[in-house]
């Protein structure tokens, strides 16, 4: 005789809630609820608070009047704003140095060197040190005879031959971006040696093996190995360049031509109270950013390209070709 099997008595909605399956999604649900409200809250909207600000002339308190893209286009006319995005050339500059020396570093410190560990932490400090402190330990470094001059006088300079450091227009941006230099490059330098660490210890054996040594197994090995790295932190460098802050402001108040972008937009937005034309400059600054972003992908999409490595469907191709060649030698 066969049995018959009852049907499954369906649970209401509050039976469902109450059970472990409904508490799973109620709590999927919270954690990712949550999130996007503060996300919304605190990003999305000011953003597009900001977005709508940029078209009109208006200050923090009082009456706006609509100009449309006039801010736009005062951005573009005046030299205090626009020109101050030529100061990110020297920033960008200095983060070529900077990238290249935390490279070069990063490269030295994951092999097996005395003290390695030690050289790590003191070069991964300066990024946990805050901003404007840092900027307060470097305006005493470069006054006139503080602790940078001292130094160089007891190398054998005259302290009449030396420059202002912060005050001569030849030198100053140069000495503000050595210091974002100087935090900044721990920070990369650990990326890479994460990055470096994770490569195959068997590809450096068969590289010694084959009589590589090490500048060709860094070519070779290292570099195709961490290009993703390598990437991300040319495009945090770079977008970081043109959003240069904190040494400029803190250090020299954006005086003697070391304003930035952002300086500027600071000084417009909060001491003249032009929120509008502030607005503006931060919707195209953000434009920037973003297609300096994308300019960066698709050079190093070329710059790094892999017949099979970057190239998903390469393998599958040659894989066709494979089979295609065994099938006919396998005809004849």
């Amino acid at each position: 005789m066969s049995k018959t099997v009852a049907p499954l008595k369906k649970r209401t909605f509050l039976e469902w809630a109450r059970s472990r399956d409904g508490q799973k999604v109620f709590v999927m649900i919270a954690f990712m609820v949550i999130p996007l409200v503060l996300l919304f809250t605190f990003t999305y909207l000011p953003f597009a608070e900001m977005f709508g600000f940029s078209f009109y002339k208006m200050k923090y308190v009082g009456e706006r009047k609509f100009v449309g893209l006039k801010n736009y286009i005062k951005v573009f006319e005046r030299d205090d704003c626009f020109g101050a995005l030529k100061l990110s050339l020297y920033y960008m500059a200095g983060s070529i140095v900077q990238l290249a020396l935390s490279l070069y570093l990063a490269t030295v410190l994951s092999f097996k060197v005395k003290g390695g560990n030690i050289f790590k932490g003191f070069m991964f400090f300066p990024y946990l040190i805050n901003g404007i402190a840092v900027g307060f330990i470097f305006k005493f470094f470069y006054t006139r005879g503080f602790v940078f001059d001292t130094v160089l006088q007891w190398c054998g300079f005259q302290l009449d031959n030396l420059p202002y450091w912060l005050k001569d227009q030849r030198i100053n941006n140069i000495s503000l971006v050595a210091t974002s230099v100087w935090r900044y490059f721990g920070q990369n330098m650990v990326l890479f040696i994460g990055a470096i660490m994770s490569v195959d210890s068997e590809l450096y054996e068969a590289a010694m093996l084959d009589g590589a040594n090490k500048f060709q197994q860094f070519i070779y090995i290292i570099l195709p190995s961490i290009k993703t790295i390598i990437t991300l932190n040319v495009i945090l460098s770079i977008t970081g360049s043109l959003s240069a802050f904190e040494p400029p402001y803190v250090i020299t108040d954006g005086a003697n031509g070391t304003g930035t972008y952002f300086v500027v937009m600071h000084e417009i937005a909060h001491t003249q109270q032009k929120v509008g034309l502030a607005s503006a400059m931060a919707i195209i600054l953000l434009l920037i950013i973003f297609v300096a972003t994308i300019l960066q992908k698709l050079f190093f999409k070329y710059v790094f390209k892999n017949a099979e490595d970057e190239d998903i469907n390469a393998a599958v191709r040659r894989e066709k070709k494979l089979a295609r060649a065994a099938a006919r030698k396998a005809g004849r």
